[in-house]
């Protein structure tokens, strides 16, 4: 169990209310991206299917977040994909990315509308340009529930995601969920990947926009 301390209850006391200033390894993360290079390969009845996707990502800062002790400076997300070749939304997803300062702890939580949530963890440093996180079924503290479909029929093992901030300023991922899909004898690896660039940055979190407006007052 991890090393924490007996006061459960009392949360840090003068918490810089400045998000974006807190983020260490996530601050790069931090703004709107897109890109029209993504890659999908995904599991059908006859075979892998091979998919290009146009992808739109935007990470907005919240307020510091306390557990007790426990404080955490993050931000919330959304990601919108679709397809060359179709209107309708290909994917969408929800959630939040959060840093530990005290402890190097990165958290990604995820939702999609489609019955599925998961919770992945790792551990870096403010300057790394890499960042892997993985959450496993079954656990119950970084784990990953579905609806009894998916559980029935497509069975997520694991999930990873590794992401890279590139020196140019762009940013790369590789996301792999483990899949135990009914009646196939071998897992399955459904592996997405992009390069993305930054077309905007993102605005204050909500506590430092409040604090600007009454200096101006």
């Amino acid at each position: 169990m991890a090393d924490f301390p007996d006061d459960i209850f009392t949360e840090p006391a003068d918490v810089d209310p400045d998000t974006l200033a807190n983020l260490g390894p996530l601050r790069r993360l931090a703004g709107t991206w897109e890109s029209a290079d993504g890659h999908d390969i995904n599991p059908k009845a006859d075979g892998p299917e091979h998919r290009d996707y146009v992808e739109r990502m935007e990470f907005q800062p919240i307020d510091p977040q306390a557990n007790g002790p426990q404080l955490f400076y993050g931000l919330r997300y959304h990601v919108y994909i679709n397809t060359p070749d179709e209107d309708i939304t290909f994917h969408d997803q929800v959630g939040h990315w959060l840093w530990e300062p005290a402890t190097g702890l990165v958290l990604q939580s995820l939702s999609i509308p489609r019955g599925q949530a998961a919770l992945a963890a790792g551990q870096a440093a403010p300057a790394d340009d890499r960042l892997v996180l993985t959450a496993e079924r079954g656990r119950t503290d970084y784990g990953i529930i579905s609806t009894t479909f998916l559980e029935h029929a497509f069975t997520t093992d694991r999930y990873r995601i590794e992401l890279t901030f590139n020196p140019d300023g762009t940013l790369s991922y590789v996301q792999e969920t483990t899949l135990s899909v009914r009646g196939q004898d071998k897992p399955f690896t459904h592996r997405d990947t992009n390069r993305l660039k930054k077309i905007a940055e993102p605005e204050p979190n909500p506590l430092m926009r409040i604090l600007a407006a009454r200096e101006k007052a």
